[in-house]
């Protein structure tokens, strides 16, 4: 099983960040406005950063990390994996 960290462009503009073993369900359950209450909403979501871990903890520790992140440094992490 793979644990993933994710980052969702909302339709407001906003970023989403998120973790998950299931990435497809979960980001239908935000569509659906049965995902982070954060998101309800504010769609259409766009998944533009996605990250893959081995373990729950190590996704755990970056999730946090990403969503403490500045805006510029999220959209900084965005544009480096769209340039790959």
């Amino acid at each position: 099983m793979s644990h993933s960290v994710y980052v969702l462009e909302c339709g407001d503009g906003t970023y989403y960040t998120g973790y998950t073993n299931r990435l497809e369900e979960r980001i239908e359950a935000h569509e659906n406005g049965e995902g982070a209450k954060y998101t309800r909403g504010r769609g259409p979501f766009e998944l533009v950063h996605r990250e893959t871990y081995e373990t729950k903890s190590e996704a755990l520790s970056r999730e946090h990390e990403i969503k403490n992140l500045t805006r510029a440094k999220k959209e900084e992490l965005i544009e480096s994996e769209t340039e790959q």
